[in-house]
């Protein structure tokens, strides 16, 4: 049994195979997770607050066993946001209410959930990514790791370690966001028939310590408005934790028309909004990172089940983007997947047929009763933000009822040329606004990826896939090259020097955050996994 990703829904799924294993015996069964991280939970980011209902049922003890949690939520506070001001929500959303749920650092859960599934008899692999789907015919048997120790002319050096061929009777594919696996699969077998386009937003986050007492430990605070405007979807989020430690974001729809428009320099000017920076004078960052989310909702999920494979997690799209939580999502999701395969295997019958179990236990669980009745939330945003609150309020008294289901659009469709969007003069100077790097509040990108801790080996080949020609012939006179603006982690970079302007690819600063491969308008940057252990560090986040 094959598991791609120790994320929640990969652990989640193992440790619910080996519990079945032990309860309903059999033959032995080999669990084996693969993680492209060098330990388990280095590249695992959320904001993040979670409702325990899934690992209630995973493990019932968990408060026992010590999972760690920072903090239960005590008070939420919702803002809509003006340029200097904030006027505070009257009442709080029921999306938005979160008694009985817990401040968490997902990173910290996941490298607990590892060792449960340790202590369980899983065997964990970190430090291997899945390059390739192993296939026979229309069936998945298995995945193929990375090679190691090669140089970035694709020459074996002196430590080259071949990659590997992992078979199984099934792989469960949990390889988070835009996962490289999961992508080669809507290649491969028919994965996404019916389903609507998927959309994505990026979140970007940093972890602060400030004065303790400044903010009481298990307050947790969402806005909407600036430093967005009407057209743009996302808000930010505030979570406070123990000892004077917050957790600060700004989620952003990747579906903006702005070819200009920067979510890292958005998330700037947020902090320099004066309930922002009232909030984190005196403090330091600590901590950054960035991450692509799910959020299309129950229709842009595709086909989950096929000859010998299953879709978990993040990796579907199990994201409820109006209570802005899906950690429980996934892990739901990749018990039930451990449950079908488990079923599969002892009835010896691993085919799509015989794995379709897993969408009726998706559609017979707390799982779809969640994500149906918001299945239009975050295509109503696309008409702006005003429509998207009262389709939003609308959802809840009818439960999601409405005459036809809204039709969303990838994000990279929606993106305008700059000739489109600000007229024929072009953009004004002041288009994009990107505040001054202090290193106290404001930090550039380059600084904000030391902060990540992300370190990949320097001589290998790129793991950024890129078609500079149309970058310099098409995308960059139509769209002034928005990858550099995108992108949260100063990867690509406009060079001019006396041969003219290249773009420079920075592949070492990535975050892994797949923005670049969701956003591009040109869809000509393929992400892949670099060599296994590279990448951010994304410890306490």
């Amino acid at each position: 049994m094959l598991i791609v990703g120790g994320g929640p829904a990969g652990l989640a799924a193992a440790i619910r195979l080996s519990q079945l294993q032990k309860q309903q015996g059999g033959g032995a069964l080999a669990i084996a997770v693969i993680e492209k991280a060098r330990e388990a939970g280095a590249h695992t980011l959320s904001g993040a607050v979670l409702d325990t209902s899934t690992l209630r049922d995973l493990i019932p003890d968990f408060l026992q066993r010590g999972a760690p949690l920072a903090s239960a939520v005590r008070e939420d506070r919702v803002f809509f946001l003006t340029q200097t001001g904030q006027i505070p929500f009257p009442i709080i959303p029921p999306p938005l209410r979160n008694h009985g749920n817990y401040i968490v650092s997902l990173s910290a859960l996941v490298t607990w959930l590892a060792g449960q599934a340790e202590a369980e008899g899983v065997d964990i692999f970190t430090g291997f990514a899945g390059q390739d789907v192993l296939m026979d015919g229309a069936r998945v048997i298995g995945v193929r790791t990375g090679d190691r120790g090669v140089n970035r002319h694709g020459e074996p050096k002196s430590t080259f370690e071949a990659g590997v061929d992992i078979k199984a009777q099934v792989t469960i594919f949990c390889d988070g966001v835009r996962g490289n696996l999961t992508k080669q699969l809507g290649h491969l077998v028919p994965l996404v028939p019916g389903a609507a386009p998927p959309q994505f937003a990026v979140g970007v986050k940093e972890l602060w310590e400030v004065p303790k007492g400044r903010v009481a430990a298990g307050t947790v605070m969402h806005t909407l408005g600036y430093p967005l405007r009407q057209h743009e979807f996302g808000g930010a989020f505030i979570y406070a934790m123990p000892d004077g430690l917050i957790s600060l974001g700004l989620v952003v729809g990747l579906d903006y028309k702005d070819p200009l428009f920067d979510p890292h320099a958005a998330f700037n000017r947020l902090k320099q909004h004066p309930f922002m920076r009232n909030l984190l004078e005196g403090g330091q960052m600590i901590r950054y990172g960035a991450k692509a989310l799910p959020e299309g909702g129950w229709n842009t999920i595709p086909r989950i089940h096929m000859d010998g494979g299953l879709v978990a997690g993040d990796a579907a799209g199990f994201m409820n983007s109006m209570r802005l939580k899906g950690i429980h999502l996934a892990m739901r999701s990749g018990m039930l997947a451990g449950e079908a395969a488990f079923e599969a295997i002892r009835a010896g019958d691993t085919s799509a047929a015989g794995l379709a179990r897993y969408q009726d236990k998706i559609d017979a669980s707390p799982v779809r009763a969640e994500l149906f009745p918001v299945r239009n939330v975050h295509q109503a945003f696309g008409y702006g933000l005003l429509p998207g609150v009262m389709f939003s309020g609308l959802a809840l008294l009818t439960r999601g009822w409405w005459v036809s289901d809204l039709h969303g659009h990838p994000g990279h469709t929606r993106m305008q040329t700059i000739e489109a969007f600000y007229g024929s003069a072009g953009a004004p100077a002041d288009a994009t606004p990107i505040a001054p790097a202090d290193r106290g509040l404001i930090f550039d990108k380059p600084t904000s990826v030391h902060f990540a801790g992300t370190a990949h080996e320097e001589d290998q080949p790129p793991h950024l896939h890129v078609q500079t020609d149309v970058c310099h012939t098409i995308c960059g006179p139509e769209y002034g090259h928005p990858c550099i603006r995108f992108c949260p982690a100063h990867v690509y970079e406009v060079i001019t020097d006396a041969g003219g302007s290249r773009l420079q690819i920075n592949a070492s600063n990535c975050v892994h955050c797949k923005t670049c491969d969701i956003m591009d308008p040109y869809q000509v940057i393929t992400w892949v996994p670099p060599e296994g252990g590279g990448g951010p560090q994304y410890n306490g986040m």
